[in-house]
């Protein structure tokens, strides 16, 4: 594991909550300068601390309403290669991601649809076709808060 300071941490807390700011910005808000600042998210990513930046859409505002998460259990006759599922599943792109996962179900998938009626043929015609597929459960989201991550445990 990598040492964080907490100027470290400032920055891993930054950046998680908005991956646009600059490295000055970011230097303004934990009282160090612009090249220090670019120096340690330097380091932190050199490190693996962090993986990479990303875009947040509005699954909503681009006509996707609703979210659907999916456990599967593969069936257990001709033992599909978990490969060949994994590389089924994740050419559908409605599904926004696959947890290959223990306990009762073999995978979680979380599917966006533009409605239950898009869902609804999603998993007919692409979910129910993989190779493997045995077992389905579906929860349609209602609401989701945003969680703390990581960065709060370590306070």
């Amino acid at each position: 594991m990598t040492e964080l300071d907490s100027t470290d941490l400032a920055i891993l807390r930054l950046l998680a909550d908005d991956a646009t700011r600059s490295a000055a910005d970011i230097g303004r808000a934990v009282g160090i300068g612009q090249p220090a600042a670019w120096r340690r998210i330097r380091r932190l990513t050199d490190q693996g601390v962090i993986s990479g930046r990303r875009v947040v859409l509005d699954a909503a505002a681009l006509g996707f309403g609703v979210t659907v998460f999916l456990g599967i259990k593969l069936a257990a006759k001709g033992r599909i290669s978990l490969d060949d599922f994994e590389r089924a599943v994740t050419a559908i792109p409605e599904v926004q991601v696959v947890q290959h996962v223990l306990g009762q179900f073999d995978y979680r998938l979380r599917i966006t649809a533009r409605d239950i009626s898009d869902f609804e043929r999603i998993l007919r015609r692409r979910i129910m076709t993989l190779p493997g597929v045995g077992q389905v459960e579906a929860n349609v989201m209602l609401s989701e808060e945003r969680r703390p991550g990581p960065l709060s445990a370590m306070d």
